[in-house]
């Protein structure tokens, strides 16, 4: 087994590496710095996921390819299912470590709060924080589903905290199913958490598989397993490969268990067909305890009955997230790369440089026959002119400036009387910006405070800007932070950007 040799180097000449945090089977884990970003920046520190082939004491190359292209594969999953309780991939790279290895690179979003599993070991979580957290989690799985990809793992190890503890991310996907598939299911995920479907192991009852056809009910499964730990604080250890039967003695007499227990065995059938299909149909069975929950803290009941129990999971976007993902990666394997081992690494022995960023070997010139030509007459060479070519560039780089100078006039005079009301806004009909709602805001027919409300936009909303006029803008609404409140409600209207001096919205890109 050869590990990776990156602590206290610098990668990609900006990632700082200060520590390991775990290693698995085909990849190491570590925290980095990033020397490019503002220390304030929500991801100044980030983390790197390499892929190091060699930790394979049995490496040939159809299992490197193997692995290069699952690793390509978490890539192109991360990215398209870019969600705000789904880990972020920040970018990539290839490169060399300082002795020589080969590896390529995953550039994550760093969550320093720890996983959900830890917390679970340093504090029992209320019902009403318990709920909180699998709501997010169901956002973020409902989100990847509608976009073909199946986790495999989900248990609450994988489920991230941020450092302030308030949003959730679910993260590697690094055995994701991109696309369903009839084809044979090799075991993955961690056997506790693991529907019966991702095993070539028998069911318990029957000695065969019911149903092995992987869905989304494979995750529903997983996820009922890590709520029974997130409510109960137990590990379903003894439910293993068998679906949940009954609560731990401690909680059999709260009042929510009658109705928690029917949820969670259903959700753990072996037989996939008998589960809940969608997660969303998933969390509108678990909300249902909501009410419970509410009146644990002392809350009154109907404050939680403003928003219905069979609602869709809401997502919690913390600081930092952007929908918009990185270039796409293309990862080769070691013989593709065509690395030469004796190339010198940079002199200072901590720096880790990309390796399209090494020092190329030029062939020697090989000697060439040249044939006899008679010597050029002298008439016919032309003589560099430097004085003309100058002037020339001269010239244009006054005309370049004086063209600027008066542009610069032409479109301050435009913003300033666009803006007094003078003249109308110019719009490009081919281009639109996206932007997230901050808050609630009235949709309106016209970029007037008097003008007719047609529509609401809910907090956490998407929009495609269309025009604007000073700090109105008209948009479209592409999909509403909370369905439910928003029903018979106008999609394109005018909305004010700026409530009390406060922005009411933030641009995506």
């Amino acid at each position: 087994m050869k590990e990776l040799a990156l602590i206290n180097s610098r990668l990609d000449g900006r990632y700082d590496v200060q520590r390991l945090l775990g290693r698995g089977s085909y990849a190491e884990i570590y925290v980095a710095r990033d020397i490019l970003a503002s220390p304030q920046s929500p991801h100044s520190q980030i983390v790197i996921k390499a892929l190091n082939v060699f930790l394979q004491n049995d490496l040939d190359p159809d299992l490197e390819r193997t692995l290069v292209e699952n690793f390509q594969n978490e890539a192109i999953a991360l990215d398209r299912v870019r969600h705000p309780n789904i880990i972020s991939r920040l970018g990539h790279g290839s490169a060399r470590d300082m002795r020589n290895t080969t590896f390529h690179f995953l550039v994550l979003e760093f969550l320093s709060g720890g996983d959900l599993a830890q917390k679970c070991r340093e504090k029992s979580l209320t019902l009403s924080e318990a709920l909180y957290f699998l709501e997010q989690v169901c956002a973020g799985l409902a989100y990847a589903h509608r976009n073909n990809i199946i986790h495999r793992d989900i248990k609450p190890q994988n489920l991230l905290l941020t450092s302030d503890s308030k949003t959730v991310k679910i993260a590697d996907f690094g055995v994701a199913r991109i696309s369903q598939s009839d084809s044979p299911v090799t075991r993955v995920g961690t056997n506790v958490y693991a529907p019966p479907e991702h095993s070539p192991l028998l069911t318990a009852n029957t000695q065969t598989l019911v149903f092995s056809e992987l869905t989304p009910a494979a995750d529903i499964y997983s996820l009922a397993k890590t709520a029974y730990v997130l409510i109960t604080g137990e590990s379903p250890r003894f439910f293993t490969n068998q679906p949940i039967s009954d609560l731990p003695f401690a909680f059999r007499q709260e009042p929510w268990a009658e109705k928690l227990l029917p949820i969670l065995r259903r959700a753990t059938q072996s037989d996939s067909r008998q589960r809940h299909q969608t997660v969303v149909e998933f969390w509108q069975d678990l909300s249902q305890l909501k009410t419970f929950a509410a009146q644990e803290e002392g809350e009154i009941a109907t404050k939680v009955s403003t928003r219905p129990p069979n609602a869709i999971p809401q997502p919690h976007v913390a600081k930092g997230y952007t929908p918009l993902a990185p270039q796409k990666p293309r990862f080769n394997t070691s013989k593709e790369l065509r690395f030469n081992k004796n190339l010198p690494l940079n002199q200072n022995p901590n720096l880790v440089v990309r390796f399209d960023d090494l020092p190329k070997i030029v062939p020697s010139p090989q000697p060439q026959i040249q044939e006899s030509v008679a010597p050029p007459i002298a008439e016919e060479i032309k003589p560099i002119q430097p004085k003309k070519k100058s002037k020339f560039l001269r010239r244009f780089a006054v005309l370049f400036i004086s063209f600027s100078i008066f542009t610069g006039i032409l479109f301050g005079t435009y913003i300033y009387f666009s803006e007094s009301g003078v003249l109308p806004t110019i719009t490009n009909p081919f281009s639109s910006e996206d932007a997230i709602s901050i808050t609630g805001i009235n949709l309106r027919s016209d970029a007037n405070i008097n003008s007719e409300q047609i529509g609401s936009v809910t907090r956490g909303s998407r929009l495609k800007i269309l025009e604007t006029k000073g700090t109105w803008y008209k948009v479209r609404v592409l999909e509403q932070g909370n369905p439910s409140n928003s029903e018979n409600s106008a999609t394109v209207g005018w909305i004010n950007s700026k409530n009390n001096g406060k922005d009411t919205i933030k641009m995506a890109r």
